[in-house]
C-alpha cells in the first residue's frame, strides 16, 4: 500500500486532506481529516479469536497491522516510522462504531471494555495522518518516536 502524505491511503476511502467520515463530513467537511490511517495491533484480532470471533486482517478497516507495539499506550504526537519512507502522526483513538456489529454480531461491544472506575476503555486502535509518504508493506518494522514535552492521552477521534 501506498501512503501519501497529508492524505493517506492511496485508493482507500478515507484519504483526503480534509474529514471524509460520513457523518462528520455532513456535519463540518471543512474540518481537517485526523483519521487519513487506521492503525491496529494484531493482539486483538487474537483476542477477538479467543473470544470465537472469526476477523482476518483488515476485515475491521484497518489500514495497517502491527505486532508488539502497544498503540493504545501511545500518545497523541507519536510518530510511527513504517518501513524505510512512511511516517505518521497518531491522533487519537479509533471509537468503535456499529458497523463492526454489521460485520459480526456482539463485535463492536467485544472491541470496548470498561475500567474499575467506569471508564470506557476503546480497544479497536489508533488514527493517524501521514506526514511523510511512502510504500508500506508486510513484515516492515515499525519504529515509534515519542513527541517532546508532557505525554498527551489520546482521546477519540
Amino acid at each position: 500500500m501506498t501512503l501519501l502524505e497529508g492524505l493517506g491511503v492511496e485508493g482507500d476511502a478515507h484519504a483526503g486532506a480534509t474529514v471524509q467520515h460520513r457523518s462528520r463530513k455532513r456535519w463540518r467537511p471543512d474540518l481537517p481529516n485526523l483519521r487519513q490511517v487506521h492503525l491496529l495491533h494484531a493482539e486483538l484480532l487474537d483476542d477477538l479469536t479467543a473470544q470465537g470471533f472469526s476477523v482476518a486482517p483488515g476485515q475491521v478497516g484497518e489500514n495497517v497491522l502491527t505486532r508488539g507495539v502497544d498503540l493504545l499506550d501511545l500518545p497523541a504526537g507519536a510518530r510511527l516510522h513504517l518501513g524505510p519512507d512512511a511516517v505518521v502522526e497518531v491522533t487519537g483513538l479509533r471509537n468503535p462504531c456499529v458497523q463492526l456489529d454489521r460485520f459480526a454480531d456482539g463485535l463492536m461491544q467485544a472491541t470496548l471494555r470498561r475500567e474499575p472506575d467506569g471508564a470506557l476503555v476503546r480497544l479497536a486502535g489508533v488514527m493517524s495522518v501521514v506526514l511523510v509518504g511512502g510504500d508500506v508493506r508486510c513484515g516492515h518494522d515499525v519504529r515509534v518516536e515519542l513527541p517532546d514535552g508532557d505525554a498527551v492521552p489520546l482521546a477519540p477521534v
